[in-house]
């Protein structure tokens, strides 16, 4: 008897993320009966394809064998789907598209409808953090993600989106009484970023321009969004730095001031970001040029 693309797709899943509980919430089923699946496909086959402890999984020599072969399988399997509905209306391609949530309400929200239409997908949306959203790429909770930050990780590959430029600001008020021009007033200040690590700070702090300057704030005051810390800016709370697409209207209205503006912050891009051994790397690649299209508010 031939495998089921069916039990096939869970032991790729399995396979890549040896992990079975992972494993089975990637491919929307219970560990109960991914088990089953997986202990039917070996039975199919007539050899074992994983060796399980109580703390590890790993491919059997039969196993590593067959992965490739699995994967070829799944991917001419979804052609010869492509193929047959070509003589009428081919069934849209579920994908799970990972954002943070102000990025996600601002820019992929209004193009929902038409990247759906253009590309056949039905496109649903995730939203968490940067981090959050790369590691649910890599153990296939989500399909993809939009996001800037950073990973090395080879099982990850990307395509560059917009680029996101950052400003230093504070609310008008605030700098109007208690300015912050010279660094030494920066004690006066709180700052006020995501987390102790202050990732959004950091590309002010590491502009080649800004290495002469030390700025040493009485406060700092994390708030986990970028959303809500623009509110705490606008509150006069303290000062921040903040995507410049996402304060362009405070800064076009005044109610925003730049500081120290002949530092240019660092940049950073927007990328959509996807396994690499995933088959629709070219759907991917359809959409990332339609989003190209549009730009970043």
């Amino acid at each position: 008897m031939l495998p089921s693309t069916e039990s096939l797709r869970c032991f790729v899943a399995a396979a890549k993320l040896l992990n079975f509980r992972a494993a089975a919430r990637s491919v929307a089923l219970t560990p109960a009966a991914f088990g089953q699946r997986i202990k039917l496909l070996e039975q199919e086959v007539g050899v074992s394809l994983f060796l399980r402890t109580t703390r590890s999984v790993h491919l059997t020599e039969a196993g590593l064998a067959m992965l490739p072969n699995a994967e070829n399988a799944l991917l001419f399997a979804a052609q010869c789907a492509r193929v047959g509905g070509a003589r009428g209306p081919r069934a849209a391609m579920d994908i799970v598209l990972g954002t943070r949530h102000e990025l996600g309400m601002s820019w992929v929200m209004p193009q929902v409808n038409e990247l759906s239409r253009a590309h056949n997908v039905q496109l649903q949306l995730y939203f968490g953090s940067g981090s959050d959203l790369v590691l649910r790429v890599r153990t296939m909770d989500i399909d993809c993600a939009v996001t800037s930050t950073r990973f090395t990780d080879p099982k990850l590959d990307a395509l560059k989106l917009h680029r996101e430029d950052y400003v230093f600001v504070g609310a008008a008020d605030l700098l109007a009484e208690q300015p912050l021009s010279r660094p030494e007033q920066a004690e006066g200040h709180t700052l006020i970023d995501t987390d102790a690590s202050l990732p959004l700070f950091h590309y002010f702090r590491d502009a080649p321009a800004a290495r002469d300057v030390l700025l040493r704030f009485g406060k700092i005051a994390r708030f986990g969004t970028i959303d809500a810390i623009k509110h705490r800016v606008a509150a006069g709370a303290g000062v921040a730095v903040l995507p410049a697409y996402f304060c362009q209207k405070e800064l076009a209205r005044g109610s925003f001031k730049r500081l120290f503006p002949k530092i240019t912050p660092e940049h950073d891009w927007f990328r959509l970001v996807f396994r690499a051994d995933d088959a629709r790397r070219t759907v991917y690649e359809a959409v990332a040029t339609s989003m190209l299209e549009h730009p970043l508010r």
